[in-house]
């Protein structure tokens, strides 16, 4: 699991920041949301290096955007393994890890709490994996994780009234990315 979380970083950008993840040495996934209408992404791994990046594609109906390290890429950029998000049940144990507050390599732990949720207002296409794992701003963009290390998904959002998480999460399932 330590090679995984690794391949979590902080993108910051004019907006604020998110998290992302390292799919090959130089590509990462985060969210439309994190990344949009921003001039300059900059991508701060945890050993405090920094990357200028870029946007290679995005998807504003599924929240989804690829980005692309600018910079000479490092041989020593870790990755994340995709897993099968169609497989996941009701209940499964899962982790959210990303930049919740600025605060890098954060992990929590909940389970599946539903799966295929639709209806939340918050994207065109909707599928949502919802998680109880707690998981608040700076979180958006990274990997939802099952217990063998596979990114099953990407948190996404919170149902809140107050801006932090209260208990129920949303996730964009890795297949659908």
């Amino acid at each position: 699991m330590a090679r995984g979380i690794a391949a979590v970083v902080v993108v910051e950008t004019s907006r604020g920041r998110g998290s992302a993840f390292f799919v090959t040495p130089e590509t990462l996934l985060t969210n439309y949301h994190v990344v949009k209408e921003v001039d300059e992404i900059k991508v701060r791994l945890s050993d405090k290096r920094e990357f200028k990046a870029e946007i290679v594609s995005t998807d504003p109906k599924t929240d989804v955007a690829v980005i692309r390290i600018k910079d000479k890429v490092p041989a020593d950029l870790p990755t994340v393994q995709l897993g099968d998000s169609d497989a996941l049940q009701v209940g499964e144990l899962v982790m959210a890890v990303g930049a919740p507050f600025g605060l890098t390599q954060t992990v929590t732990t909940g389970i599946i709490s539903a799966i295929g949720r639709s209806d939340v207002g918050i994207a065109d296409l909707e599928n949502f994996l919802q998680t109880d794992a707690p998981i608040n701003p700076g979180n958006s963009g990274g990997p939802l994780v099952n217990m063998k290390g596979e990114v099953i998904g990407m948190n996404s959002a919170i149902a809140t009234n107050s801006g932090q998480s209260a208990g129920i999460g949303f996730a964009i399932p890795a297949n659908m990315i």
